[in-house]
């Protein structure tokens, strides 16, 4: 084995890593696989015989190349209707496969991942450096621009909103599932108390739709939006079907229609009842998900 090939064998050892990394702060798998690339561009330019801790090295790395893209993202931002959900990670409803186990550890939800890009660049950074990967605020202030004290506000600040409006959810996937269920089986049967009951007072529904992120809020409200999604498909001349899944490790469904996927729903559970749904509801990046494990 040649150089190249150690030093690249030694680099895929640390690729699942580098990619959590980079998903958590670019809320994007697609953009996650373009960080991780460019880490390995730096690394492959780089004397590593000269790095003495590689992991460290390589998350330091990817964290620097995921703040210059949050940044250059800001920047290009103007229109509000570019806000969109992040990118879901789906699985079967059995269990996480493998690929993914990395990439999800932490119970990384979509409503974590929202809340996230809420943040400023540096604040996400300093937040998912440390709290999620341990790294010293020593190696991030230098990121940031900033002393050791001052990145230590910044997560402490990400950390209070992120401890505010994305609150721990319940863990347990058999009663994650039973209560998705019985808001299914409500909405499917026109059960407009049934639903209310399974949702939160102020359960909050965020839909991406080519059109934009629609933001509905409150159980009644959220309610009459399933039933009158409900009310449409059961009319419509296409087969509609709710297939059980895992989105981002929590019990969520796939729709589809004439066995064509075309939203991911994943919901957020707490103390038995829904607290938030998140739709993704464009056409486009539906296609781009990966979803053959499921078997559509």
């Amino acid at each position: 084995m040649d150089e190249n090939e150690f030093l690249a064998d030694r680099f895929e050892a640390h690729r699942g890593r580098l990619k959590a990394v980079a998903y958590r702060m670019l809320g994007s798998l697609s953009e996650a696989d373009d960080a991780v690339q460019e880490a390995w561009l730096r690394l492959s330019r780089t004397d590593a015989g000269q790095v003495e801790n590689l992991a460290g090295w390589l998350t330091t790395v990817t964290g620097r190349v995921c703040l210059d893209m949050l940044r250059s993202r800001a920047s290009r931002r103007e229109d509000p209707l570019e806000e969109h959900l992040p990118d879901p990670v789906v699985s079967p409803a059995g269990g996480i496969e493998p690929e993914h186990e990395a990439l999800l550890a932490d119970s990384v939800g979509l409503a974590l991942l929202v809340v996230l890009e809420s943040l400023t660049p540096a604040e996400r950074l300093a937040f998912v450096l440390h709290d999620m990967f341990a790294v010293p605020f020593e190696e991030i202030a230098p990121m940031v621009g900033r002393t050791p004290a001052a990145a230590r506000q910044l997560a402490s600040r990400a950390r209070r909103r992120v401890q505010r409006t994305a609150p721990a959810p319940d863990l347990d996937l058999t009663r994650q599932r039973q209560v998705v269920d019985a808001f299914l089986a409500a909405s499917r049967g026109g059960d407009f108390d049934a639903l209310v009951a399974v949702l939160d007072p102020d359960v909050l529904l965020r839909v991406d739709t080519p059109g934009g992120l629609r933001v509905v809020r409150g159980a009644t409200d959220v309610a009459g939006q399933s039933l009158l999604f409900s009310r449409s498909t059961s009319t419509t001349q296409l087969a509609y079907a709710a297939l059980p899944a895992l989105v981002n490790g929590t019990a969520g469904v796939i729709g589809t229609l004439d066995g064509r996927p075309f939203s991911v729903m994943s919901f957020t559970i707490l103390e038995g009842g829904i607290v938030g749904i998140d739709i993704l509801a464009d056409p486009t990046r539906v296609a781009h998900l990966d979803l053959t494990a499921l078997g559509i």
